[in-house]
């Protein structure tokens, strides 16, 4: 980092990493160039342990996130949940936390029409049940498959599971099992990872999208969801309810059992008219979250912190 500095003779207001690894570097870095660091986590150890039972962070990341919040100039929070938990499970300096969102980008995620996108895609224009996002064990797919077993709509509901695991499918065939042990295996099509200018597509021919995670810092698949006019049922964990409007964009479950979920799936996948106003809804509150919203608090952020740290005022 030293040497790219150099060789291109620049200058920041701050440091900003993201995640713990380039954290730890990040301490030193910006120590080293005297100015603020800002760290965003998207995800820690400790709160995703609280979240999934029998699975453990390694000791190093713990020790690694303790330590870089505790050095950092400001910790960015994508909701009120995620600070209070840095306070009670690190210790972390409630005053040196700003809430600051994650963004979704208008121009790539946008409603681009639903009979559009059933074609687009090669569906038969069956009511669509969504979920797109890393296929492991606190996503909570197997929820949405049972979710799946448990509706009654007089129509086949077709399942689009877009996304991959990470241990070489072996996630994906344990839920196949599960779907076809739940007579629901011949509606569920796992599609595989989809590249990111082609998900506008998979939101917007969808009927409902569903984000059953045990945890979600954010949840950015809502928000994408959103923005493309498609209503979300979602678990009403972590920062999600941050998102998620209960009953204007979609709903928030606090019961993590499939007869919850499923009820409120085909409420709206049953009334078209509730439908279309969750769609509308959903995408004038994703308007409000736009990448370019987020960027310039980001910017006003690095320009207070480089005025607190260096003494210099810069135009936002």
């Amino acid at each position: 980092m030293h040497e790219y500095r150099l060789g291109e003779c620049a200058d920041y207001l701050a440091v900003h990493s993201n995640y713990w690894l380039s954290g730890s570097a990040g301490v030193k870095f910006a120590a080293d160039i005297n100015r603020a660091h800002v760290v965003t986590f998207h995800t820690l150890a400790q709160i995703k342990m609280q979240s999934r039972s029998g699975e453990a962070e390694i000791p190093e990341r713990r020790r690694a996130e303790t330590e870089i919040i505790g050095a950092a100039d400001c910790i960015i929070a994508y909701s009120a949940h995620e600070r209070d938990a840095m306070v009670r499970l690190y210790g972390a300096d409630a005053r040196r936390i700003e809430l600051i969102p994650c963004g979704v980008d208008l121009s790539r995620f946008r409603p681009l029409g639903r009979a559009r996108a059933n074609r687009k895609l090669g569906l038969k224009g069956n009511k669509i049940l969504l979920y797109v996002g890393r296929i492991e064990a606190l996503k909570g797919v197997d929820l949405l498959i049972h979710t799946a077993a448990q509706l009654e709509s007089d129509e086949t509901v077709q399942v689009l599971v877009v996304g991959s695991d990470a241990d070489g499918g072996q996630e994906i065939a344990r839920l196949q099992r599960m779907a076809d042990d739940l007579n629901v295996g011949a509606n569920v099509e796992f599609v595989g990872r989809v590249p990111q200018e082609q998900l506008a597509w998979y939101y917007s021919a969808a009927d409902v999208c569903v984000v059953p995670s045990f945890y979600e810092s954010f949840g950015l698949a809502a928000l994408e969801s959103m923005a493309c006019g498609t209503p979300v049922v979602a678990s009403r964990v972590g920062g999600l309810p941050t998102i998620v409007q209960h009953g204007r964009t979609g709903y928030l479950k606090s019961w993590r059992c499939p007869e919850s979920f499923a009820n409120s799936v085909e409420m709206i996948m049953d009334n078209r008219s509730l439908r279309d106003s969750m769609g509308r809804a959903a995408r004038h509150r994703a308007e409000g979250l736009s990448w370019d919203r987020v960027a310039q608090r980001l910017l006003e952020l690095y320009a207070r912190l480089a005025v607190d740290r260096v003494g210099r005022t810069v135009a936002a």
